[in-house]
């Protein structure tokens, strides 16, 4: 009887991989242990090691607005969690707000109507190729602080536009100030409606791509059912154009998130503003910096578990 031959390990197809993974961990091991001993180094004869007693003091500066009781009376620790919550609160409803445009105008590049395609297209092309940056700064002070104040402001019922922000719940004029139950400021408007129509516009370039791999035999066939193309959208088209879409909206959904901090040039008081005005006044960068790094990481790393999770509900619910 035979011997079996013994392959040798370097041509072992199941070992290799594994060697490989092992080895590229290694170095990025000691090239992080080399950069981090070369900060503490540094920080050392510098006389600035690591500390964050810092935090337990008084802030001395106010956030203009917070969903937490925040005063300048309280430690920085507070305000760095203040502005953590308005960037979740910006990242929360601009995921929400540019999924929904992204969506309808994906979807509308695909209508019988060849206006409504031709104009989603140009949004399309003309959004993505304009900065960020110069968007926000057109909606702040282009749009939203153009906005008329006192009685000249835009009345629906139950709600007001107006220079000063969007008033909700029966707003009054009081003394020339409205007055409302909710009041969102124009900087948080301005924030919000640059990221989601920026971001719309990639989404949509997914939700089309999805939409355009479903076999076009999908569509005749609904078609030979009688079902309207609204209903083949819902029913037949995009439940089989998630498991295209999802990977795809993860990318982007983080790409908000980071395009967040950019909020400094509507005013608006996010994460990245507290900490900058809080390093100005203790000058700990490091820690400063390493605050943010650690923030904004666990922001993205949430956003891709929960779509990875998606992902994954999605490919089960395709086989």
């Amino acid at each position: 009887m035979a011997t079996p031959a013994v392959t040798p390990w370097w041509r072992n197809r199941r070992l290799i991989p594994w060697l490989v993974q092992g080895v590229a961990g290694l170095l990025v091991l000691v090239v992080v242990a080399f950069l981090v001993g070369n900060l503490v180094r540094n920080l050392t004869n510098a006389g600035l090691l690591l500390s964050w007693s810092w935090l337990r003091n008084p802030a001395g500066f106010d956030v203009s607005e917070t969903l937490l009781p925040y005063n300048a009376e309280l430690p920085y620790w507070r305000a760095l969690l203040a502005g953590l919550v308005n960037t979740l609160r910006v990242v929360l409803a601009g995921l929400i707000g540019a999924t929904v445009l992204g969506t309808l105008i994906g979807v509308a590049a695909f209508s019988s109507n060849g206006l409504l395609r031709r104009l989603a297209r140009v949004y399309v092309e003309l959004i993505r190729n304009i900065p960020l940056l110069l968007q926000l700064v057109f909606w702040y002070f282009v749009v939203f602080l153009a906005l008329p104040g006192g009685e000249q402001a835009i009345q629906l019922p139950g709600v007001v536009l107006a220079k000063s922000g969007l008033y909700l719940g029966n707003p009054e004029l009081i003394n020339d100030v409205w007055q409302g139950q909710l009041r969102l400021t124009v900087e948080f408007g301005a924030l919000l409606t640059g990221l989601v129509v920026y971001t719309a516009a990639f989404i949509a370039e997914v939700v089309r791509g999805g939409v355009a791999s479903v076999p076009p035999g999908q569509w005749e066939a609904s078609r030979s059912l009688g079902l309207t193309p609204l209903q083949t959208l819902q029913r037949i088209v995009l439940p089989q154009a998630l498991r295209v879409i999802v990977p795809g909206l993860n990318s982007q959904y983080i790409s908000l998130a980071k395009n967040s901090s950019l909020a400094v040039a509507c005013g608006y008081t996010d994460l990245y503003s507290v900490a900058e005005t809080t390093l100005n006044q203790t000058g700990r960068a490091v820690e400063v910096v390493l605050i943010l790094l650690g923030s904004y990481l666990v922001i993205d790393l949430l956003i891709s578990a929960l779509m990875n999770g998606v992902n994954s509900w999605v490919q089960i619910k395709e086989r």
